[in-house]
């Protein structure tokens, strides 16, 4: 389920790495909910939509927009009694509407857009993690064990027709550099096509693709 938010103008400078701020207005607004953090993140969130570039940062004159999806229905409805009663951001920002989306049918539907960028790494024989982007050839295949993964954790039964690859006819495609509590992270900026059952691809919607949708990567639509 997903839920769509909209905030009131920010007073205050809101500068482009402001991830970690959203990072934890999401997660208290989660509260005791977030059993998964550090670990398997059954939710994802998009980045700040609707801002306007101004010096070193964004400026949203006419409130944000977000979103967060959550795999556990009970869950979300408790996150936005969480939001109505405090419902204070950062930066000056305040959410003034939340609207409750329910799962969309997906069953003839297989490219999906990004609302934030996807992030890939997996732990190497030398135990250092390395980054995937969309240029690289085991991105598909992490991406799609990562969500097998999560459709196991949450009970789900074995999608064998599951895939999950970059669209590498979009022109567009770009790589971000994001720096989130001191680290450099590589991430994508390239839709997805899914490929599954209609459950599959409604659970993908929920929880993102690739690792760290927890901390605001991977968000879809």
């Amino acid at each position: 389920m997903r839920i769509i938010i909209e905030t009131t103008p920010n007073t205050e400078f809101v500068s482009f790495d402001y991830q970690q701020k959203l990072v934890g207005t999401i997660h208290k607004w989660i509260g005791a909910h977030n059993v998964h953090h550090g670990s398997v993140s059954l939710y994802s969130f998009s980045w700040l939509q609707n801002g306007k570039m101004q010096g070193k940062g964004l400026t949203f004159p006419n409130g944000a927009k977000l979103f967060i999806s959550f795999y556990d229905e009970d869950v979300i409805r408790d996150i936005v009694r969480s939001i109505m009663e405090n419902p204070d951001m950062f930066c000056g920002m305040t959410v003034c509407d939340v609207s409750i989306v329910p799962d969309p049918d997906l069953a003839n539907k297989e490219l999906f857009y990004l609302a934030s960028p996807v992030f890939i790494h997996h732990k190497e024989g030398d135990g250092r993690y390395k980054h995937y982007t969309y240029g690289d050839e085991h991105s598909s295949e992490l991406m799609t064990e990562t969500l097998r993964t999560k459709m196991r954790v949450a009970g789900l039964p074995e999608d064998e027709g599951l895939s999950v690859e970059f669209d590498m006819s979009y022109r567009g495609r770009r790589i971000k550099l994001m720096t989130y509590k001191g680290i450099k992270n590589k991430a994508s900026m390239c839709p997805v096509v899914i490929k599954g059952t209609p459950q599959s691809k409604q659970f993908a919607w929920n929880v993102g693709i690739g690792n760290s949708t927890g901390i605001g990567f991977g968000a879809i639509y």
